[in-house]
């Protein structure tokens, strides 16, 4: 009888496991925007802090990072964001920081993208881009407000 006990209390543990386990891992994995699984539309994440240009990656320079595919245009910077992809991956999950800021997600577009304090943001269209830079620390901080609640709506 005892062992039947000590049973059911491991299976019990067990599964209170599995039933959080989504939790945890959602907690630590960040959604990022992506086309056919290639993040930023397959430009280089590093080419936007170091050569200030949306520079388009190539397949032969390409990591895999949070469920999706970053492509480099040189083995030089696929290593530097490999040190530190946090540094170089887009706010938002690389959705439009303006739309973040309404609480939608929009696909971010790799032309239309602004550093601010160090931060990468895309941006959807020409139009809310003129918008975002209007109040660009308002609505940084009310995208702030919405990411990332906005992607289980």
């Amino acid at each position: 009888m005892e062992c039947n006990v000590a049973l059911r209390l491991v299976l019990m543990a067990i599964a209170v496991m599995f039933v959080s386990l989504p939790d945890m891992v959602r907690a630590d994995a960040a959604v990022f925007s992506s086309r056919a699984g290639v993040a930023i539309g397959g430009y280089d994440a590093v080419a936007f802090f170091e050569r200030g240009t949306a520079e388009p990656g190539r397949r032969g320079h390409a990591v895999m990072w949070k469920g999706v595919v970053w492509r480099f245009a040189s083995a030089r910077n696929q290593a530097q964001f490999e040190a530190n992809p946090r540094a170089y991956a887009p706010a938002f999950g690389g959705y439009c920081a303006y739309a973040m800021s309404q609480g939608r997600l929009h696909d971010g577009d790799p032309q239309i993208w602004a550093i601010v304090d160090g931060e990468l943001f895309l941006l959807n269209n020409r139009g809310v881009h003129h918008l975002w830079q209007a109040d660009t620390v308002q609505m940084i901080a009310d995208g702030r407000a919405h990411w990332p609640a906005v992607l289980r709506k």
